[in-house]
C-alpha cells in the first residue's frame, strides 16, 4: 500500500537545508520584487510574508506589470516588552525602511512592519538585531511569539512569570543557523542533522504553534485560544506553578465542517521547574502525531480531537517524565486593557494608551508615532504591547508621571474618551495587503463600532463592554471566534455574524447569519440589544445573555457544536 502524499510544504521543509532554500539567491535577484514560490513559504520561518497591494493589483495587471510586491515582517518580542531605546530604533526603521512609515502592534503582543521592499528586508532585520531584537520564528511551522499578560495591576506576580515566558520563547526557538547566515552575514557552520534541530527535526511542525502565559483573574492573552497555555497559579503574590492547557486555535475554512475553532483543554497542574520539559514534550508529540497530509487539519487542536485528550496527555507525561497533578481552580473575571494610569508595586505607575487596531502612524490630527517617540526620549521604564493591540508606558516613577502625561496629551494619545466596547475590540489587517482577506477589517472596524455604539446608546447599555472583533477571513488572526460579536469576512462588504462567546474568553461563539451586509447585521443586533437591556441579569455580559436567552446555542465541544 502506497504512503499518503504529504502536503506540499512538507517537501519544501525537508528539502530546504534547514530553512535556507534559495532565499539568498532570491534576495540578490532585483529583477523581481518577489521570491520564488517555494521560498515564499520558507521566509515565513524568518519572520516575514510576501504580499502585494491588492487595491492596485488589477491596474498593474492591465499595465502588464507584476503585482506591487512588498513584505510584512513580524518581530519576536516575548511577553511584548521592549525598552525605550529599542522603541526609538523601531521607529527609525519604520521611517526609513518601510513605505507605510508605520508600526503596527499585533494581537500577539509584538509589532510588525508593512510595505517593506525586498531590497530593504536585510537592512531591516539587521536593524532589529542591533536593537537586540529578531524576527526568527515569528511566523512559520514553529512555536511563535510567546504571549504573557502585561498585568500592570499585578506587577509583582508579573515579575515572576514574565522571565518564564522569555525563557520559554528562547528554549522553543529553531536552532538552525540559516537566519544568522542569510540576514546577519554569519559564517555557515558545519552541522549534522542530529544537532541542527534536536526538537523540530528537518520537517519542523506540521503547522503553526502558539503559546501564551496567563495570570488570573485577567485573561488578556486569550489563553485558551492557544495551542499551549500556562495559567499561573499563585498563593497571594507567590507563584506556585501552572495549569497547562493544550489544543486551542482559531482558524477554520468557510464551508468546511471538518475545520473549526477550538478552545484548549486543561491537562493538569505542574510546578514551575517542570514547565520547559512539558512544553518540549507537547511540541515533540505534535511534531510526531500531527497531520502532515492536510494542512487544514494540521493544528494541535485536530491532533487532540483525533487521538483523544487522555492519549495525548499520557504521551506528554511519558516524554517529559512529569506526571500532571489535578488542575487547580481558576477564575477569570476580565479580558482586555485597563486604560489610563494604574499604580503597580514599588510606587511605579503604568499608563495604558488606546491605539485603534495598533496602527501607529502620524496623522494630521493625531501624530501618534511622533508622540510615542517623544515619550521614548524621556521614559525611564519600559513599553508593554498588549494582546488587544494597545501600549502600556510601564514603570513610570511618580516624579515622571506628569511629563509623560503632558506628552501623551499633546500628541492626542491620552485624554480621548473611548467607549467600553471600543476599548475591548480589535480587527486583523485584511485589505489591502493580506492575500487571504475576503473583506475589510482594520479599515472598517472604526465605522462599524460607531454604529454599534449608537445602538448601545439608543438602548441605554453604552456602559456595558462588549467584545467586538472583525477579520477579513476565517483564519482568525484577531481571535474572532472568542468574541461576543464577531464579523468574519465572506466577500466584499459581506460577513458571517457570530454571537455568544463569553466575555472573558472561556466559550466560543457560533454563526447566526451567513454572508450578510452591515445593514442586515445591525438589524439583527438591534432587537437583541433591546432584549438584553430589558431582561439581562445583574452584571450579565452580552455573550452570556444571548446564550441564556436562547438567541444562540452554546458551543461546548467544537467538533460537534460549532457547525451544528
Amino acid at each position: 500500500m502506497s504512503k499518503q502524499k504529504l502536503a506540499v510544504n512538507e517537501y519544501l521543509k525537508t528539502d530546504s537545508d534547514y530553512l535556507r532554500g534559495s532565499i539568498e539567491q532570491g534576495l540578490a535577484d532585483q529583477v523581481t520584487g518577489a521570491f520564488a514560490e517555494g521560498d515564499q513559504q520558507l521566509i515565513k520561518f524568518h519572520g516575514f510574508y510576501q504580499q502585494d497591494n491588492r487595491d492596485i493589483r488589477q491596474e498593474r495587471a492591465e499595465q502588464k506589470l507584476e503585482p506591487l510586491h512588498s513584505f510584512m515582517l513580524r518581530a519576536r518580542v516575548p511577553g511584548g516588552i521592549c525598552t525605550p531605546e529599542q522603541w526609538l530604533a523601531l521607529d527609525d526603521i519604520a521611517a526609513n525602511l518601510t513605505s507605510y512609515h508605520s508600526i503596527r502592534l499585533t494581537t500577539r503582543q509584538t509589532f510588525q512592519y508593512h510595505g517593506i521592499a525586498k531590497r530593504n528586508v536585510k537592512a531591516l532585520i539587521q536593524g532589529l538585531d542591533k536593537a537586540g531584537l529578531d524576527s526568527i520564528a515569528a511566523c512559520g511551522d514553529v512555536n511563535r511569539n510567546v504571549m504573557c499578560n502585561p498585568n500592570p495591576v499585578q506587577s509583582s506576580l508579573h515579575q515572576q512569570v514574565y522571565p518564564f515566558a522569555v525563557k520559554l520563547s528562547e528554549d522553543l526557538l529553531p536552532k538552525t543557523q540559516a537566519y544568522a547566515e542569510i540576514w546577519l552575514d554569519k559564517e555557515k557552520l558545519l552541522t549534522t542533522e542530529t544537532t541542527v534541530e534536536p526538537m523540530y527535526g528537518n520537517t519542523y511542525l506540521p503547522r503553526k504553534f502558539k503559546t501564551a502565559v496567563a495570570i488570573p483573574p485577567h485573561n488578556d492573552v486569550d489563553v485558551y485560544t492557544n495551542d499551549l497555555g500556562f495559567i499561573a497559579i499563585a498563593t497571594g503574590d507567590e507563584l506556585q506553578g501552572f495549569n497547562v492547557s493544550v489544543g486551542g486555535g482559531m482558524g477554520s475554512t468557510h464551508g468546511d465542517i471538518n475545520t473549526y475553532p477550538r478552545l484548549a483543554d486543561v491537562l493538569g497542574f505542574i510546578e514551575p521547574q517542570h514547565s520547559l520539559k512539558v512544553a518540549e514534550a507537547v511540541i515533540t508529540t505534535q511534531r510526531d502525531w500531527g497531520n502532515r497530509v492536510d494542512r487544514k487539519r494540521a493544528r494541535l487542536k485536530y491532533t487532540i480531537d483525533d487521538r483523544g485528550l487522555e492519549a495525548f496527555k499520557a504521551e506528554v507525561e511519558k516524554r517529559s517524565g512529569i506526571q500532571f497533578k489535578p488542575a487547580r481552580p481558576v477564575q477569570f473575571d476580565s479580558r482586555g486593557d485597563r486604560f489610563g494610569w494604574h499604580k503597580g508595586v514599588d510606587d511605579s505607575w503604568h499608563l495604558t494608551l488606546y491605539l485603534e487596531n495598533g496602527r501607529i502612524v502620524d496623522k494630521e490630527n493625531r501624530p501618534m508615532r511622533s508622540g510615542l517617540r517623544a515619550i521614548a526620549n524621556v521614559h525611564k521604564g519600559d513599553f508593554r504591547m498588549t494582546a488587544t493591540q494597545n501600549l502600556i508606558v510601564a514603570n513610570v516613577a511618580q516624579e515622571d508621571k506628569q511629563v509623560i502625561e503632558d506628552i501623551a496629551r499633546q500628541y492626542g494619545l491620552y485624554g480621548e474618551l473611548v467607549s467600553a466596547t471600543r476599548g475591548q475590540s480589535m480587527a486583523c489587517v485584511a485589505l489591502p495587503t493580506c492575500p487571504l482577506a475576503m473583506a475589510e477589517a482594520e479599515r472598517y472596524l472604526g465605522d462599524f463600532l460607531s454604529k454599534v455604539e449608537a445602538l448601545q446608546q439608543q438602548h441605554r447599555i453604552a456602559d456595558v463592554p462588549i467584545v467586538v472583533r472583525i477579520t477579513g477571513c476565517p483564519n482568525g488572526c484577531a481571535r474572532p471566534f472568542a468574541a461576543e460579536i464577531a464579523l468574519v469576512g465572506k466577500s466584499t462588504g459581506r460577513y458571517n455574524l457570530y454571537l455568544g462567546a463569553s466575555h472573558v474568553g472561556t466559550r466560543l461563539n457560533k454563526m447566526v447569519l451567513e454572508n450578510v451586509t452591515e445593514a442586515q447585521i445591525l438589524a439583527h443586533l438591534d432587537p437583541l440589544f433591546a432584549k438584553f437591556a430589558n431582561e439581562r441579569d445583574e452584571n450579565e455580559s452580552f455573550g452570556d445573555f444571548v446564550v441564556r436567552s436562547g438567541a444562540v446555542a452554546p458551543v461546548y465541544h467544537s467538533a460537534t457544536d460549532f457547525h451544528a
